[in-house]
């Protein structure tokens, strides 16, 4: 029978190795096409923009064309742009080198506590997440008068204890030299490890955005099956035993998701350490970050800004791809 009388008489015909387009599809990127929009003008445009800029010797008004000029200028050039790139990238690593791990170790400790069943649970969850909705700008007034040299709060509890005041956001020195300095130790420059306002900038962060990690846990470990539990109570493992071969393995996805975000803001940081040290003292909490603001805002340095902003992307996706390529395959997903 021919092809033409078993096609119904609604039916259409469709040339071979021709597809469709389906109504299905057109409605999905229907739907999406607001955000395509708003992510194409707020992100692509801009970066296409600064992209266009870093090639240029670009002041108030755009300039002579550069090329990798600008990108040279801080990566290996003689002039001070260089070491004083190096030198912030050298504080960004040792910001998210303190940060991160304890972000992801409070916060999982922390979660799986307030993930069993207690009196007054709910309200633990919220006064843990308080601090990552509260804004950041009226905390560190709170945090500068805590950690004042004169009169915060945290020097007088160390004179109860019988240990000086200490500068805290004021101090450029680095903590460990201050340490072995209380027991006549005298520490060389490389040992001396990271200022302690750079500390003090680190613990801030991590109180800030501990109740996120939380929440992410949380979510992590409503996912896991209490039939795991419940299999290994009956065969007689102990708690230390669940956590550790059911607990940790289950929520690795969680973990690296919590890890790879954590790092990516640690990077990027820009406000915590803006409003409470502006990058001080003598430098030693300036980040990649402000010295990206201050060439481009202080300085008025646009193309040497826009360079900077590009070179840190790359950091951020090499760190991001390392952390795929290193820890993504150690994750496991049931």
């Amino acid at each position: 029978m021919a092809a033409a009388e078993v096609l119904p008489k609604n039916a259409t015909s469709v040339r071979p190795g021709r597809r469709r387009f389906p109504i299905e599809a057109a409605q999905a990127y229907l739907f999406i096409l607001p955000a395509i929009v708003i992510i194409g003008i707020f992100k692509v445009l801009p970066a296409i923009a600064v992209l266009y800029m870093s090639l240029f010797k670009w002041d108030v008004i755009q300039g002579a064309f550069r090329g990798l000029g600008n990108y040279t200028d801080w990566l290996y050039d003689n002039s001070l742009r260089s070491p004083d790139f190096w030198r912030s990238l050298s504080t960004t690593l040792t910001y998210v080198i303190i940060t991160v791990p304890l972000e992801i170790a409070f916060s999982l400790v922390i979660a799986f506590l307030l993930f069993q069943k207690m009196r007054g649970r709910g309200i633990y969850r919220t006064a843990y997440y308080l601090p990552y909705v509260t804004s950041f700008v009226a905390a560190a007034v709170v945090f500068n008068w805590l950690f004042h040299p004169q009169y915060g709060l945290v020097n007088a509890l160390l004179g109860v204890v019988g240990i000086g005041p200490q500068s805290w956001l004021q101090e450029p020195d680095g903590l460990f030299a201050i340490v072995a300095s209380a027991f006549g130790v005298a520490l060389p420059d490389w040992a001396a490890g990271p200022s302690l306002a750079l500390v003090v900038v680190a613990i801030v962060t991590v109180w800030h955005y501990l109740g996120y990690q939380i929440v992410i846990f949380l979510a992590g470990l409503s996912n896991i099956s209490s039939e795991y539990y419940e299999a290994a109570r009956l065969d007689g493992a102990s708690e230390r035993q669940i956590f550790t071969k059911i607990t940790l393995p289950l929520l690795s996805p969680t973990t690296f998701f919590v890890f790879t975000i954590a790092t990516i803001g640690a990077l990027r940081s820009f406000d915590t350490v803006f409003v409470l040290t502006g990058g001080g003292p003598l430098d030693t909490t300036r980040t990649v970050t402000l010295l990206l603001f201050k060439t481009a805002f202080q300085q008025a340095q646009f193309g040497l800004a826009a360079a900077l902003a590009f070179i840190l992307t790359l950091i951020i996706l090499l760190f991001t791809l390392v952390q795929f390529r290193l820890v993504g395959r150690r994750v496991y997903y049931d």
